[in-house]
């Protein structure tokens, strides 16, 4: 029982990142739904702020009375930044450029966000990098072959797979597919900045965590910034335009609530307990899975035709999501070992007599 708990305990980083890409990929479908049923982008991201700090503020409010540090000027503004870059500015974009083109090509343009991230953690020493070791290496190789095959499923089609499930709807989904089609390059560019937003976002958390470790408060004060933020935004975006602001009880209102819950308030607290013990590049590096996910969920939901193009870049993306997390693995393990080496991290035994005496030593701080 021991053993299984410790393997639980080591698995469990895995297992909720993987977690927050299964509601990513389940937030691009319908939030794509709503788009294409004419709901105004920018009143989507202020609706969905607006549910994710009334339903994670009284959690914060709850369990962080006592937890919560003093607020400098330093922190509030990191956060308000924090609550412009990614919720006001990132998905924005990224929701506009998802109205121009597809489900699929926003998930597939988002994996160069493991590249922005590794390059902007470097920058900032939160990852480490030594070209000499294959952990790193390995870290570099992979970051560049995920990049490579969002590439290829972006600008390489290749022929159409008549899929099944597909076939009887290949002419209605083509239709669909170009009329969503207004202006893919433009679309492009949106959600491409939006990922360089979004990677300086994730950066910024883990910085700030540093200083501010109330994970639940930090998430419930980023969602108000972003929803006073994108408030703004929607409002001279939509002006005059009443009708805008109009929330309709289909899926328009199933996306606002499962995107402000899952993909906001829940994924902003996951991702700020993750980066303390893994970093910020760990928790990009799983991105790829969204867009599989996606590929698969909207060939059978949204009737979007496939092509070799996009199974080839998924099968690259893949391979480079394996090579970064085996990357950080060994970079995990060398500076384990290296700690062993100079002194023990927790406890170490002496002999006092014929006596174990277990002598308590402080933990040095790796990073």
């Amino acid at each position: 029982m021991e053993g299984f708990g410790r393997l639980f305990g080591l698995a469990k980083p895995y297992l909720v990142v993987v977690f927050v890409q299964f509601g990513y990929a389940g937030m691009t479908i319908l939030a794509k739904s709503a788009l294409d049923k004419g709901m105004s982008p920018h009143v989507f991201v202020v609706y969905r702020h607006a549910v994710a700090t009334l339903v994670i503020a009284p959690f914060a409010f709850i369990f962080d009375r006592k937890a919560r540090t003093k607020m400098t000027f330093s922190i509030f503004w990191k956060i308000v930044l924090l609550g412009l870059l990614e919720p006001v500015i990132d998905q924005n974009l990224y929701f506009t450029g998802m109205k121009l083109t597809t489900a699929t090509f926003t998930a597939a343009m988002c994996n160069i966000l493991p590249a922005f991230s590794f390059l902007m953690a470097w920058a900032c020493r939160l990852e480490k990098v030594n070209i000499l070791k294959r952990g790193s290496q390995a870290k570099m190789i992979g970051t560049i072959v995920t990049v490579g095959g969002a590439m290829i499923m972006t600008f390489i089609r290749g022929p159409m797979l008549n899929l099944p499930w597909t076939r009887a709807n290949q002419h209605s989904a083509s239709s669909a597919g170009s009329a969503n089609h207004q202006s893919p390059l433009k679309g492009s560019l949106m959600i491409a900045t939006g990922c360089i937003c979004w990677s300086a976002f994730i950066t910024l958390q883990a910085i700030t965590l540093k200083e501010y470790p109330v994970e639940l408060s930090l998430t419930a004060l980023i969602c108000l910034v972003g929803t006073i933020g994108g408030s703004g935004v929607a409002l001279i975006m939509e002006r005059g335009n009443l009708g805008a602001w109009v929330l309709h009880l289909d899926s328009q209102l199933l996306a606002v609530v499962y995107s402000g819950v899952i993909c906001t308030g829940v994924t902003y607290y996951i991702q700020g307990v993750v980066m303390q013990t893994k970093g910020p590049v760990f928790v990009t590096a799983f991105s790829p899975l969204s867009m599989i996910l996606v590929a698969i969920m909207s060939s059978f939901i949204l009737a979007e035709i496939m092509f070799l193009g996009r199974i080839l870049g998924a099968v690259a993306i893949i391979s480079g999501l394996y090579l970064v997390l085996w990357g950080k693995s060994k970079d995990q393990t060398s500076v384990d070992s290296e700690c062993d080496k100079i002194t023990p991290c927790e406890q170490q035994m002496t002999r006092n007599g014929e006596e174990f005496v277990v002598v308590d030593v402080a933990k040095e701080d790796t990073n």
